[in-house]
């Protein structure tokens, strides 16, 4: 084409990775990329779309949601200044969780840098250094400050974005602009090594004696999906005839239909699951550290652990960035052992009870509905295929706890950052990516942060179902000001809201329903047949309810 500019071939070079959409907010200094966008045709399948969001921190978690669906690469843009720094909260969510993304950010132009451009982030003459900032919560961050350089930098941060976690590339306006002779070449993935075969060697032969002696737990994390091996996963349950656990952002990597399977772990998670742990010969972690949330009283069982990072508990552990290729090498080496040794019997059966003991909070007698009545009610009406996204606080705890999937689901939530209204742009960016059924489950505080994303799904038409527990406060907070505070002052409760209202006078023709009762929940999710849009439901439930979280119901029982 004429005029081959570094957008041009930013764009192409995202075409070219299976990148079908980018998201972000558009301004004066990135508005080249999104210009290139529109320049191709993306219906043609050559091009990438690029969307338009209501705040950086949505685009953000939109390609984090959209790399997460697809497995592939998400891309977000910002303009610079503030639209730069808002992306940050949601790039260390990427950075903690691993997730693959790309963010390009628009910076002013070179020759006002220093000078006292407006919104510069160059480092020079006592300005933000956007290299130092954007570099704490990246794998790779370079500044382009010439074209010739773009083909290198753009190689290095898609492959440092593949090896879990963010890339960034700050893009000064007139580079952006500048013509550059390169053409992206037939660009895919880098690949990943299964991992050291001798570690992995001794991961198997800690199995080996384990299950000589007694049960395998398996806790499997959200890499397991990340790395598409659930299959794989499966197979080498199956022959260790292990029981599993999954960590609370992972309840779509094995569920309660499974063999073994004894619940979610961690302080949200399923009581079975102490029982099983403290009385196993061996916990294997697969695809998670262990973080606090998930952590779960072990005792002295010995553990070990195949995954990209090392756990946070010592292990023996075998570095595994992917998992579908290291697993089955591992399934491989367990069932040649099996063959050539004589086990003894296990000492604890297999026939373990999925997870159908829960916790037990305290009665309330506020308004709405409770959580677990909720809850179940969602569960049941959940399409087979369907993407759920969570949020923080206590709405999440209710749906990691009480929440079961259906049958093929995937289940997002936010676990290494935790921040407020990650679940509206996740879903947005796994709709576009899939068109899956796709549903939000959060409470009033993360949408007053991040809920006009709303807006978003309805100007593309996207397949979601917003689900939002409407309790007028930021109700771990109250819990919390109860518990472990001196002072409960009711700072953290809302006046009164009526958000379904409010968005139907908003948003005519978004289907909005305000629930009060059991019958309308079943009602909102079970109307609109045919209607491929978004839904809004606002669920009113009681603020002073404990949710299903143990420090919580331990606190409160002391």
């Amino acid at each position: 084409m004429e005029d081959w500019r570094v957008a041009d071939y930013l764009v192409r070079g995202c075409a070219e990775l299976g990148v079908r959409h980018f998201f972000g907010v558009d301004g004066a200094n990135i508005e080249d990329v999104y210009d290139a966008a529109a320049y191709y045709a993306p219906d043609s399948g050559a091009g990438v779309h690029g969307v338009v969001a209501k705040h950086e921190f949505a685009a953000a978690t939109m390609a984090d949601g959209y790399a997460r669906a697809t497995g592939g690469l998400g891309v977000m843009v910002a303009t610079s200044g503030g639209g730069a720094m808002n992306l940050i909260a949601g790039l260390a969510e990427s950075f903690t969780s691993q997730v693959p993304v790309l963010a390009l950010v628009g910076q002013p132009p070179r020759n006002l840098e220093g000078n006292g451009a407006f919104q510069d982030t160059s480092g020079r003459a006592g300005s933000i250094d956007a290299v130092r900032l954007f570099g704490a919560v990246s794998r790779y961050c370079a500044r382009v400050d010439d074209a010739a350089d773009l083909p290198q930098q753009f190689a290095a941060a898609v492959e440092a974005a593949y090896g879990g976690g963010p890339a960034v590339l700050l893009l000064p306006k007139d580079i952006q602009r500048s013509p550059i002779g390169a053409r992206p070449g037939q660009l895919r993935a880098p690949s990943r090594p299964a991992g050291d075969p001798s570690d992995l060697a001794a991961v198997g032969a800690a199995l080996n004696t384990a299950r000589a002696t007694g049960k395998i737990l398996v806790i499997a994390g959200d890499q397991v999906v990340r790395d598409d091996a659930r299959d794989a996963l499966r197979d080498m349950v199956a022959t260790l005839d292990a029981a599993v656990g999954v960590t609370p952002d992972a309840k779509d990597v094995y569920g309660p239909r499974e063999p073994g399977y004894c619940g979610v772990v961690g302080a949200m998670g399923h009581p079975e699951l102490v029982r099983m742990a403290q009385s196993a010969a061996l916990c294997l972690l697969v695809g998670t550290r262990l973080p606090t949330m998930a952590q779960i009283p072990l005792g002295d069982v010995p553990l070990a652990c195949v995954g990209a990072q090392s756990p946070y508990v010592p292990a023996v552990y075998a570095a595994a960035p992917d998992l579908a290729a290291a697993l089955p090498q591992l399934t491989a080496a367990l069932r040649q052992r099996a063959s050539s040794t004589v086990e003894s019997e296990q000492v604890v059966g297999s026939d373990l009870p999925a997870a159908t003991v829960r916790l037990r909070p305290p009665a309330t007698h506020g308004p709405g509905l409770r959580y677990r009545e909720a809850m179940e009610a969602i569960s049941e009406l959940l399409p087979a295929g369907s993407a759920i996204f969570a949020d923080a606080g206590n709405t999440g705890a209710a749906a990691v706890h009480y929440l079961d999937l259906p049958v093929d689901a995937r289940f997002g939530l936010a676990l290494g950052m935790g921040g407020m209204g990650y679940s509206f742009g996740a879903a947005i960016g796994s709709a576009f990516a899939t068109r899956r059924p796709t549903y939000v489950i959060a409470g009033d505080g993360s949408f007053f942060m991040h809920g006009m994303e709303v807006h978003t799904a309805i100007e593309h038409g996207l397949p979601i179902t917003f689900l939002i527990f409407n309790n007028n406060a930021h109700a771990m907070c109250v819990v919390r000001e109860r518990l472990y505070c001196r002072n409960d002052d009711d700072r953290n409760r809302f006046s009164h809201a009526m958000l379904a209202e409010g968005m139907a006078a908003m948003f005519p023709g978004l289907p909005c329903h305000a629930v009060r009762e059991l019958d309308e929940l079943r009602v909102a999710l079970s109307g609109h047949i045919g209607h491929a849009g978004p839904r809004f439901v606002a669920i009113e439930c009681d603020p002073d309810e404990l949710p299903p979280f143990g420090p919580f119901l331990t606190e409160a029982s002391a």
